[in-house]
Order: structure tokens, then sequence, then C-alpha cells
């Protein structure tokens, strides 16, 4: 690849600047919405399955499509479908923000995962095509560093705009940045493009993970069995395409390999916690406990200050003595972190009852993370590296999905609980419990399938993305394999 931007330059500088303010707009939307769920459920007189709705639209539609984001933006340009994320983004939050009902606001976020799915996997492939081969490892550290930050920043943002401003605010915020985005690319980033991107894209399997996913998000919360038995259907359905699709979005070769199934199946279990616990425990804090929307953001910010300052100690150690034990330990002291979240109840106290347990919790993950994405990665042939990882985001976010979609009425926590705490404190118990289930089955799963073999494809670690409490992000080696900057 010809060298074209070099980190120490104006270039560079907008180029990095124009990614970090993508994938961190479409992060806190992430993390914000969380927040702000019993406000939009007040002032638009939504129940608990429209607020799951309001969670899962998005995440639907970012699972089901970013995958074919990735694919896209090698074939048809990285910055131009980089730029229609963004624009599309910006344009369902602003439906979004004037959303006159549940339903407006359900629509707006399911176009909103579409914008996130076309710019997420954009944004790091930009820095990987573009930048000079020997910036591109401090680039990428800074752009995940950068995007930490505003992960971190996000729930006390969005608490502090709920408070202030209106819950409208937390989706009209993406227009402005949206604005400077679209301007720094159209003046500073340079396009580029894989030359040998296969020519035809998997669109049955696309339709078929959009579809089952929707069949069986839709049962889980609807709580009917023979629309999430024909989601799982469907779903079968796109593992057969995927088996015979000569350009496959998931190669399902990939899964033949004990470490790379293993990792995933851990991902999928950790992350299906993790979506749940963000989902409960900021509403608990509020509904029970009395929070505002300021104080329950803010609650939750030690996890991801952990995971931004620790996550590249807790990579460097996973090189060393291998994924197979972090892997194992993690889960295990974040499973303790819930215990300790039981506590949380009526008036209680933030650094007796909230404290420890988000900060144990934030621990596990800490440790858990990196080494997950070395395992990933390291289990993947070198041109395979950048499809493996997107393969693993899309696993977190559907776990995310189907746990955010199936617990709250499982543990009872349906039509009104917002407006009932001692309802909704019990069902929080029982959620949390399920969790730790869920974490110590990640656990028992990294024990008996992760080995710790010699890695000939493990990335460095500035260049773990290790801090996206949302989901791993994708990392795209494969790529930018052959890709020409164009100007």
């Amino acid at each position: 690849m010809d060298a074209v931007v070099r980190l120490r330059t104006a270039p560079g500088r907008w180029l990095l600047l124009a990614t970090v303010l993508g994938s961190s707009m479409a992060m806190l939307d992430g993390t914000v919405v969380n927040v702000a769920l019993p406000t939009i459920g007040e002032d638009l007189d939504a129940d608990v399955g429209g607020l799951q709705w309001v969670v899962n639209g998005y995440t639907l539609a970012l699972a089901s499509l970013i995958l074919l984001g990735g694919a896209l933006g090698d074939r048809w340009g990285r910055r131009r479908v980089f730029v229609i994320g963004v624009i599309w983004f910006a344009l369902a939050s602003l439906l979004c923000g004037i959303a006159p009902n549940v339903e407006m606001l359900i629509a707006a976020r399911l176009l909103q995962g579409v914008g996130g799915a076309l710019l997420t996997p954009g944004s790091l492939a930009l820095i990987s095509a573009s930048f000079d081969p020997e910036d591109r490892g401090a680039a990428i550290g800074a752009w995940s560093g950068l995007g930490g930050v505003a992960t971190a920043l996000g729930p006390l943002l969005g608490g502090w705009l709920v408070e202030a401003v209106s819950w409208r605010a937390v989706f009209l915020l993406n227009l402005p940045f949206a604005v400077a985005i679209v301007w720094i690319c159209g003046r500073h980033v340079p396009e580029s493009r894989d030359p040998d991107a296969p020519a035809r894209f998997d669109v049955l399997g696309v339709v078929l993970t959009a579809g089952g996913l929707a069949a069986l998000t839709y049962g889980l919360i609807d709580s009917t069995t023979w629309i999430a038995v024909a989601g799982l259907v469907v779903l079968l359905l796109f593992v057969a395409q995927e088996h015979r699709s000569a350009n496959p979005l998931v190669p399902l070769g990939l899964f033949a390999d004990r470490v790379f199934a293993g990792a995933n199946l851990v991902t999928f279990a950790v992350y299906a916690a993790l979506g749940a616990v963000f989902f409960f425990l900021v509403v608990q804090l509020q509904v029970v406990a009395g929070y505002s929307p300021l104080a329950a953001g803010a609650a939750t910010l030690p996890v991801t200050v952990l995971m931004l300052l620790f996550s590249p100690a807790a990579g460097r150690l996973g090189t060393r003595i291998g994924p197979r034990l972090p892997m194992t330990v993690g889960p295990l002291v974040a499973a303790v972190g819930l215990l300790l979240m039981l506590r949380i109840g009526g008036d209680a106290s933030y650094l007796v009852d909230v404290l420890p347990g988000v900060v144990v919790f934030g621990v596990g993950l800490t440790i858990l993370v990196s080494p997950l994405t070395t395992a990933v990665l390291a289990a993947a042939p070198d041109h395979l590296a950048g499809t493996a990882s997107g393969v693993n985001n899309a696993v977190a976010r559907t776990a995310q999905l189907l746990a955010v979609a199936a617990l709250p009425p499982l543990v009872g926590i349906v039509g009104g609980a917002l407006s009932d705490p001692v309802l909704f404190d019990e069902g929080f118990d029982q959620a949390m419990l399920v969790c730790v289930g869920l974490l110590i089955a990640g656990a028992a799963l990294a024990f008996a399938m992760i080995r710790d073999r010699p890695s000939t494809h493990a990335i460095p670690v500035e260049q773990q993305a290790g801090c996206d409490v949302c989901g791993p992000r994708p990392y795209p080696v494969a790529s930018s394999r052959g890709a020409r900057p164009e100007r």
C-alpha cells in the first residue's frame, strides 16, 4: 500500500479526528440511551416492551448489517460508505429527537442502526487503509483511547442532557457532529478500496440474518413462542446459506478452529450478561434507588475507566501467559461484582451499595476483554483476521440484543413495571442472578475450549480496542489488504 498519511501531520490529525468523531457518535448512542429510558417511558407513555424495542431496534439493525457495512466499504469506497453512514445516522437521529410517540422512536432507532452499521466498520478501516504502516499502530491506539474517553463520558453526558435539557437532546446532539465529520471527510480524508473485494454480496444471507433476528427478538419480547421458533428456523436457513454461498458473510470454516468457536461462545455468554446489566442497572438506580439520570449515568463510570486504564496491561498479560486463564478468571470476577449489586435497593448508598459491585464487575471485564480479542484474532488466518473480528463483533451485538429481549419478560418486568419500584427491584435481582449464570458459563467455556498456543496472528497490544463496553470493535486487517488510497 502506498504511504499516504503520516500521524504527525495535519492530514493525519484530520483523518484521526473524523474517525474518532464518527465512531464516538455511534458509541455514545449505545451507552446514553439506557440512561434516558425511564424519562422516555414517562414522556411517551411507553411500557417496558416499548423501551426494550427502543434499545433493541438499534442493536438489531447494527448486528444484522455490520458485516455488510464493512463489505460495502471495501467494494464501493470506505470514505464514501462512511460518509453515507454518518449522514444516514444523523437523519435518523433527527427523527429520534422529534418522535411524537414510541412507535416512531423505535422506527427511527432501526434506521439509526443501519447508519451505525455503515459507519462503524468504516471508521477503523479508514485508519488501517490510509495511514503509513509505521504510524498505523499508534493511530489505532489513539483512536481506541479517544473512543474510550467518549464511551466513559457518554453516560455522564446523557444524564446531564436528560436532566438539563430533554431526552431528545441525546439524539439531536449528533447533528453538529455529523456536519463536522462530513466536512472533514470531504476536505481531508482520502478514499480507499480493496481491489480484491468480491464483486457480489451475500444479499440472501443479509435478509435471512435480519429476518431471523427480528422474528426471534419480537417473539422473546412479546412472549410469542411460535414467532421465536420461526426466527430460529430462519437463522438455521442462514447457516445453510452461508455454507453454500460463494461469498459468505460468515465463512463457517472459521468455526472449525476450536479456539475461534470457543472464543465466540464466551463472547456470546459474556456480552449477553453485559447488555442485560447495563439495561437493568441504570433503570434500577432511577426507579428503585431514586437516583437522578445524571447520578445513574455517573454510577457506571468506573467500569469504563477501569477498562480504559488497564486493558493494555491485561492485553500484555494475556499475551505473556495465554488467553485461557484471563478468559476464565475475568467472567468469574465479574460475576462476583453482580452478586454485590444485589445490595442495590431503595435509598441505596453509592459508596456502600453501588460502587463495590460496579468496581469488581469492571475489574472482571478488564481482565477478560483484551485477551478475548487476541484469542479471536490469533485463531484466524491473517487474510481472514478482519472478517473474524467482524464476526466476533456481530456475535457480541446479537448476544446483547437477545438478552435485552428475553430477560425482562423472563423475570417479570413487563407492562408498567417502571412505575412499580417493588416489582422492578424483584425482577432486577432475578436478572442479575441470570447474568451471574451467563458469566459462569462463559468462564466454563473458556476453561474447556481455549488453548494457550503460540500465536502467529496476535495484534499488538496498543492496537487492541478493549474499552468499548458495548461490544468489541472490528479490527480490519483483512479489509485493508491491497488497499490503495485514492484522491
